[in-house]
Parts: C-alpha cells; structure tokens; sequence
C-alpha cells in the first residue's frame, strides 16, 4: 500500500510557518502560488494534480462611472466599469513517490472582479480569483501546512499534531502502547465568517492613528480589517487602483472607511471566505 514518507509526515505535522500567513485577526489567509509551491515541496513536481470540474460565468454587469477626488468629487469623463462573478469547481489529487494515488478532494468556490474598466480584466481576475481559492479550499484537507489550523480562529499552531493511521516510526522499546490523548487539544473555535459583500473593493492605504476610531468596531479591528484589504489587493495585483475605486463604491476616501467597508472590500477581491 502507497503510503508517506516519514519526511513528507514530519512536513504535514508541523504547525505552519507564520511567514506564511498574513497575520491579521480574523482575516488570516495564505497566497495561492504559496499553497502550489508547499504542494511541490512536500509532493514532489508531478507529485500532485489540479482538475478544474466546472467553470461557471455567475454573473456580468456594467455601468457608468466617473472618478472621484479625495473629497469624493466626481471629476473627468466617465467609463465603462464592468463586475464580474465566476464560480469554479476544483479536485486536488496529491500521490506518493512511487506514482499510485494519495487522495483526492473537490471544492469551491465564488470569485469576482468589481468596476474593472477592462471587460477582459475583469473576466480574468474574477475566474482566476474563483480557482485560486477552491484550490486553496481542497488543499486544507492536507491539513496545517495549508491553512487547516486559520479556520481555528486564525491559528498558527498545529491542529492536526498526530495521525492514528501514521504513528510515529518510533523504536519498540520506546513506544508507548497508550494511545494518544483526545482530550489534550485546547477548545475548538468557530471558523471565520465571510463578510457580507458589498459592491466594490479597493482602497487607499492610511493608518490606524490618522483614523483612530469607526462606528464598526474598535481601532484594532478597523487596523486589521485595513491591513487585510491591503493584503487582498497585493494578491490580486491590484493595489494601484485601490484607492479610487474605493472611493467610487463608498462615496469617500479610504481615510474615512470603516471596519465594515474594509471587511466587503476584501470580500470580493477574494471572493469570500478566509483560506
């Protein structure tokens, strides 16, 4: 029987490395490309597989916008501003070194793209957003490694820490014939939920001091929700146009957002929930 190496174990077991994860409360997610190369360093080039089962246009849209200043002015021509939703279908397949099939997972998930003034753009980013994170969604089931413990409240220490069907390769004399402790893990948290989407995404980057307070939460709440936004646009590559968009969607500067509005913002630049 096909099984995995004590390397590939030791790997799997171990917590995540917070370099990996954008440290943000509640909003902890890890970068597709950082979830493929994981997958070849544990499994190995053409030690895993992507099938895209089903991809899906949700939804399209356009309308007439104008820019706007930071006072929330609209100024100059206006243009063609297209939405995009696409929603994808992805299996994992991962295998072990000797070519015979590990496991395989299927998952989802929705991807958007919001006030593109590219109608191609938006099509790309939207379909590319979906894939990215139902990979990600499937490779959880590979646990810790990636992002299995984020749904733990954000956690970067391990969850999985041990596996019934891969003891350790441990000397007979030193194995203990107890088994593990169930009762060891600490309480289980609630997973992350997806913030409501709102109707645009992208914003300006400010600080917590110049913005000390919001009526959606406190200062460290609305720092964190900033931060990830940010994070979100840098995944996308789509940071430049942050902060006129923003503006557009929610009619003022990125300066005067709130928690909420930061929190729909990255919503649909990911297309949902934390990863």
């Amino acid at each position: 029987m096909s099984t995995l190496t004590g390397p590939q174990l030791k790997v799997l077991l171990a917590p995540v490395s917070p370099q990996r994860v954008s440290a943000f409360r509640g909003l902890a997610h890890m970068e597709a490309w950082d979830i493929r190369r994981q997958l070849i360093r544990v499994f190995g080039f053409g030690g895993y597989s992507i099938r895209t089962l089903a991809l899906d246009l949700v939804a399209e849209h356009s309308e007439q916008l104008r820019k706007k200043d930071d006072d929330g002015r609209p100024y100059g021509d206006s243009y063609t501003a297209w939405t995009v939703v696409y929603r994808a279908q992805v299996r994992l397949t991962v295998y072990a070194t000797d070519g015979r099939r590990l496991g395989s997972w299927d998952d989802g998930a929705v991807g958007d793209a919001a006030h593109q003034p590219s109608y191609g753009d938006a099509h790309d980013m939207a379909l590319k957003t979906a894939l990215s994170q139902a990979l990600k969604r499937c490779a959880t089931n590979l646990g810790d490694q990636f992002g299995l413990s984020l749904y733990d409240d954000g956690s970067r220490g391990a969850v999985v820490r041990w596996s019934a069907a891969h003891p350790p390769r441990t000397d007979a004399a030193t194995t203990s014939s107890s088994p593990a402790d169930l009762n060891a893990d600490p309480p289980v948290c609630p997973e992350p939920t997806s913030p409501q989407p709102a109707e645009a995404t992208r914003a300006g980057r400010d600080t917590v001091a110049e913005h000390p307070a919001s009526p959606n939460g406190d200062a460290v709440a609305r720092e964190a929700a900033l931060a990830g936004m940010w994070d979100a646009a840098r995944q996308i590559q789509f940071a430049a146009d942050l902060p006129t968009q923003f503006a557009d969607t929610f009619g003022h500067p990125v300066a005067e957002g709130t928690t909420s509005e930061f929190q729909q913002a990255r919503a649909l630049m990911l297309g949902g929930a934390v990863a």
